[in-house]
């Protein structure tokens, strides 16, 4: 009989340490504030931690906030020349540095060759990303890749240590709109969205959200380093599917805003004939899709010049393995 069961604990033993991904330790992270540099939440933080930094530190970490892009922090505006968080391309990565050469590629690649290079084995292994939205989008995580198993661990204990505020995860995977962000530098890249809060402003409640978001971030990353083992987890998550433009006229300029039905009402279910639109005659434009969306970025500022009114969304469920460090 007790050999049967000391047969039976060793084939358990063989079952979960198969189900076991087993990760690098995660020894360098970086926290990037100021990549539209209007958006102060993050750089008032980075500037604080820069000066004393002693609450983002762990035991095993070397943890480096920077400010990504000074210029555009000292002007208080989004970029100087083009958007930092959509250069981190091989093509602007690898242009030739020429007088020319707009400020924030030549921004890119000094932030590529001080954390990355990027796609290498000696790039920073995390890198957080902090940025602000107008849009009433919460305390979001920003998920590129869904086949990546220690973030959406991490994204799972940081929604259950926020618990029972809500905490979003966007998954940006999508062949067409993904793009080339900030912190793609890193092996493991998490974005940080915290709204709603007006460009060039600072508010107190959506700095506290951004901030615990680091701290339990932080937090599982010394857990994971320690050796705890991350049971198999499961996150719903709202994954892109399309831009939404404003309705225009002929020559190009917006002739209907958001609905007031539907401001501030991101990560909420989007049906057939709920409106959308509003004309300035009183004309409601309705939704016309046949299947629920979860709309978010609703009428945010920074994307009026990008021709999008809001992002499409559907709800998904990810599973990640379970997780340990390798060097435990």
């Amino acid at each position: 009989m007790l050999n049967e069961f000391q047969q039976s604990l060793k084939l358990l033993n063989r079952m979960t340490s198969c189900s076991v991904v087993l990760g690098a330790p995660v020894r360098r992270v970086a926290i990037f504030g100021g990549t539209h540099g209007n958006e102060l939440s993050g750089v008032f933080l980075v500037k604080h931690w820069q000066k004393n930094g002693a609450e983002i530190q762990r035991s095993g970490l070397q943890v480096t906030p920077f400010i990504t892009n000074p210029r555009a922090v000292k002007k208080c505006t989004r970029y100087i020349d083009c958007d930092l968080n959509r250069v981190f391309d091989p093509d602007n990565l690898g242009r030739k540095v020429m007088e020319d050469i707009p400020y924030e590629v030549r921004k890119a690649q000094e932030i590529n060759n001080l954390f990355g290079p990027k796609g290498s084995d000696v790039a920073y292994d995390l890198i957080f990303d902090l940025h602000n939205t107008t849009s009433n989008m919460g305390g979001t995580l920003i998920l590129e890749n869904s086949g990546n198993d220690f973030i959406i661990q991490m994204f799972h204990y940081i929604k259950n240590a926020l618990a029972p505020e809500s905490c979003p995860v966007f998954l940006i995977e999508h062949p067409n709109l993904k793009y080339a962000t900030t912190r793609s530098i890193a092996k493991h890249p998490v974005g940080v969205e915290v709204g709603p809060q007006p460009q060039g402003v600072l508010r107190a409640d959506i700095l506290d959200k951004m901030r615990k978001i680091i701290k339990h971030g932080l937090d599982f990353v010394r857990i994971f380093n320690e050796g705890e083992e991350f049971p198999p987890c499961t996150i719903e998550v709202y994954r892109i599917i399309e831009k939404v433009d404003y309705p225009r006229n002929k020559n190009d300029e917006i002739i209907a805003i958001i609905h007031p039905c539907l401001q501030d009402q991101d990560w909420q279910p989007l049906n057939k004939g709920d409106p959308v639109f509003l004309t300035c005659d009183g004309e409601t434009i309705a939704y016309e899709g046949d299947s629920t969306v979860y709309p978010t970025f609703v009428n945010e500022a920074a994307y009026y010049e990008k021709k999008q009114a809001f992002v499409k969304t559907v709800k998904v469920k990810l599973t990640a393995k379970g997780l340990r460090s390798s060097s435990s």
